[in-house]
């Protein structure tokens, strides 16, 4: 094997605030200027309480990751903690699956493509998403440490656009805002309906996993980002759909967009500012993070040999999988030159991304005995009753999000999700034969 095939050889560049970019980028996404209207049209003005029952139920999802982060290092990141904590023949599984999973590269550079439209009509929106899905790739290509550079100035100024519209909505608010009519309207069903769905606003800061190899200290770091960039921006979100809420009446704001109110409340330029640096910088940030991420679990499992080996190889001047950076851009640019419905392909995977989380969520039952000592000395250290404890209450968040989201999926979908998986048993069970693993845990 070549030295220059492993993740050993990426450069351990990222420290906790580039991390924290990272995080808040994938978090914040085109989710919250779409789904705080349907949380307000589920339970009116308490929908600022489901964002944060959402985080807390997202935080319970990540109970196991967090106590594994905390202990060791995983170098291919989600693919090595399957591999790990379950076995082999799942961690090929695994990859299958996040591959149909993470094909939705392209949607983030379409959807910045709309709004841009929306603003300069005369440029076409697919020349836009090629434009900005090329850009984003070209900085990747050209390290990590550059891209999360760029992840940490844009995450500012989408901070200070979100920020405008709640400080500018803030004395707007009508009063008697936690009073019926208008709050709790379908009771606590509707309120824990609510929180279900904006799991997916306030989740995606477990992706930082896969920047393991590329951390300065990700015991310390990665769970420490896991929480407080989750706890954060649901945060921000309910003072956002405070203002969204409260500001016109329900019945008016109920099922739209952010923006209906953020044109009511914001002088014009401020809401150009808005829609520029809120709605379409959430976009890039989130372009730009999975992009940083994508390649590691793949590139390790590149190393293990589930993939050809060659397609791992580091580029000699600038440390980046450049092979597997140009495989994900034509992935990326397809569905834009095609026009392919890639968001339902890309949404019905993540119903199997969701019970492979909680196949590792019991595998992390294994986190004692698998390492002892790194468990012991653990920041997370608990007792053996306290670990199974929160581990068991974390696999009942995960297989209660897997109910939700098999209940909201139609046929053709479940059979996609059947058919998906079906592949991906088979090439687990068949490659494994080709496979030879590299230990990619280490206890730094």
């Amino acid at each position: 094997m070549s030295t220059n095939v492993s993740t050993k050889n990426l450069r351990k560049s990222l420290g906790r605030k580039e991390l924290f970019s990272v995080a808040i980028g994938q978090i914040i996404g085109a989710g919250i200027m779409a789904l705080t209207g349907v949380a307000i049209a589920m339970t009116g003005r308490s929908a600022n309480l489901s964002f944060m029952l959402a985080a807390v139920a997202v935080i319970g999802l990540t109970i196991p990751m967090i106590f594994i982060t905390s202990s060791v290092r995983l170098r291919g990141g989600q693919y090595t903690q399957a591999a790990v904590f379950v076995n082999e023949k799942f961690a090929g599984m695994y990859m299958i699956i996040y591959i149909v999973s993470n094909i939705s590269i392209a949607m983030y550079a379409i959807s910045f493509a709309d709004y841009f439209f929306a603003l300069v009509p005369s440029i076409p929106p697919r020349l836009i998403s090629i434009i900005v899905l090329t850009l984003v790739f070209i900085i990747n290509f050209f390290g990590v440490k550059g891209a999360a550079k760029l992840q940490t100035v844009m995450v500012v100024v989408l901070a200070a656009a979100l920020a405008a519209f709640t400080g500018f909505g803030v004395s707007k608010i009508q009063p008697g805002y936690f009073q019926n009519p208008g709050f709790m309207t379908a009771g606590i069903k509707g309120l824990l309906t609510a929180m279900a769905l904006l799991t997916f606003a306030t989740g995606g800061a477990t992706v930082i996993l896969n920047l393991s190899a590329e951390a300065k200290n990700p015991k310390k770091d990665i769970p420490f980002v896991l929480i407080v960039s989750t706890l954060a921006v649901a945060g921000v979100y309910a003072l956002m759909s405070t203002v969204a809420a409260g500001v016109l009446p329900v019945g008016q704001v109920a099922g739209k967009p952010l923006t209906l109110v953020a044109e009511t409340i914001l002088p014009t330029w401020l809401y150009i500012f808005f829609i520029v640096g809120g709605a379409m910088f959430a976009l890039i940030t989130t372009l730009n993070a999975t992009v940083s991420w994508v390649t590691k679990p793949i590139m390790q499992a590149c190393v293990d040999n589930w993939f050809p080996q060659s397609l791992a190889k580091l580029h000699p001047k600038y440390n980046t999988p450049y092979k597997l950076l140009i495989i994900f851009y034509i992935v990326g640019l397809i569905p834009i030159i095609t026009g392919l419905d890639i968001e339902y392909i890309a949404n019905f995977a993540l119903l199997l991304m969701y019970i492979n989380g909680l196949i590792i969520g019991v595998g992390c039952f294994r986190l004692p005995k698998l390492f002892p000592k790194q468990w012991e000395n653990s920041p997370f250290h608990m007792s053996r009753f306290w670990f199974y404890l929160l581990n068991i209450i974390s696999l009942m968040v995960v297989a209660l999000q897997v109910v939700l989201m098999a209940d909201n999926l139609d046929t053709i979908g479940l059979i996609g999700n059947v058919g998906v998986m079906i592949f991906a048993v088979i090439f687990g069970v068949v490659r494994s034969k080709k496979v030879n693993m590299e230990v990619s845990v280490e206890n730094e």
